[in-house]
């Protein structure tokens, strides 16, 4: 498999650097782009153009982070803060734009009601991406 470019989604959490790294080692070996996006969620009473300021300073410190983790591996990343009412279709509407040949997801062990729950964006990407999708669970020493 060759992936060159490959989306990577972030949300602030340990799993997203771990994503990012193995999305490092996996652009290395077919000199490949990376693009990490952190996707800022708006309510539907708020236009979709709408500065909310305490979002974008999170986001421009995650996406930052980002970046200083893929130096660590001695790669570079393209970063993007996008604005959306849903996550899941953006990232797929990106994937799409950007003609990804990988979603790379980190996600962390989350229970819902005592069950294990992947939450409402990742089904949606793993039910609709156009490309493949690698999920990396961040382990938790339970």
């Amino acid at each position: 498999m060759e992936f060159h470019k490959i989306l990577v989604p972030v949300a602030g959490t340990e799993a997203d650097d771990e994503a990012i790294k193995l999305a490092c080692r996996l652009a290395k070996r077919d000199k490949g782009k990376i693009l990490a996006v952190y996707v800022i969620t708006l309510k539907r009473s708020l236009p979709l153009n709408a500065a909310i300021e305490s979002e974008s300073r999170r986001a421009e410190e995650i996406l930052n982070h980002t970046e200083s983790i893929a130096e660590e591996e001695e790669y570079e990343v393209e970063t993007d803060v996008l604005q959306a009412r849903e996550a899941g279709p953006t990232i797929v509407d990106e994937a799409v734009e950007r003609e990804a040949d990988l979603i790379l997801m980190g996600i962390e062990h989350k229970s819902r009601f005592g069950q294990f729950s992947l939450g409402s964006v990742v089904p949606y990407v793993l039910k609709n991406a156009p490309c493949r999708v690698i999920l990396y669970q961040q382990y938790t020493k339970g």
